[in-house]
């Protein structure tokens, strides 16, 4: 049974997905005066690339053997190679990075939000409605 129809998972993937974006935004923000530091950044659709190719299986030889499938999430994070925003090499431009941190802050708040709407509901339905 799934409940929810999948939307808790999928609200998982949008969390994990603004924290990796979260992360990669502080390390910028960190390095912010490391002399040749290229900016980050993590797209969503490198993301569902990387996912959909990294898929291993193993081929079964024998009837002892079990049959599997690892798959590895490679996280879209990918860096602006060829962008210089200061004399010395950094590629981090502050006041970018705080605009991306502002916006992905209320992604993740808008996600958390939805979700707990979600268990409240499950809660509801297990109290019966009290």
């Amino acid at each position: 049974m799934n409940l929810f129809g999948g939307t808790i998972s999928k609200l998982e993937s949008g969390l994990n997905y603004a924290s990796l974006k979260n992360k990669t935004i502080a390390q910028n923000i960190a390095n912010v005066d490391t002399p040749n530091y290229k900016a980050k950044n993590v797209s969503f659709e490198k993301m569902l690339s990387d996912a959909k190719k990294s898929t291993i299986s193993a081929t079964r030889t024998d009837i002892r053997h079990y049959d599997f499938e690892i798959t590895q999430s490679a996280p879209g994070v990918y860096s602006y190679e060829n962008f210089n925003y200061r004399s010395n090499g950094n590629g981090v431009d502050m006041d970018t990075e705080q605009a991306n941190l502002a916006e992905n802050t209320i992604y993740y708040n808008a996600l958390v939000e939805r979700i707990s709407s979600k268990f409240n509901s499950l809660n509801t339905v297990i109290k019966g409605g009290r």
